[in-house]
């Protein structure tokens, strides 16, 4: 398990645990929880990469602690 710090910018930072072989669509799907707001009106991003929904965490070399940049499309 590793945990996932989604920060909004707009003063909401959301803290999420879940697997490495977990895809991006399913850490969409967990922030979607705890937030309120759709699942497909969430874009994941760290600096100028979009993370792509089908892609897992362990590919993108996201690890345990690490920030995130969450987006509202």
């Amino acid at each position: 398990m590793i945990e996932v710090v989604l920060n909004d910018r707009l003063g909401k930072k959301v803290r999420v645990k879940c697997n490495e072989d977990d895809t991006i669509g399913d850490l969409k799907k967990l922030v979607a929880a705890q937030t309120g707001t759709r699942a497909d009106k969430i874009r994941i991003q760290k600096w100028y990469t979009v993370f792509k929904d089908h892609i897992t965490l362990k590919d993108y070399e996201i690890h345990d602690g690490m920030g995130l940049e969450l987006y509202y499309n």
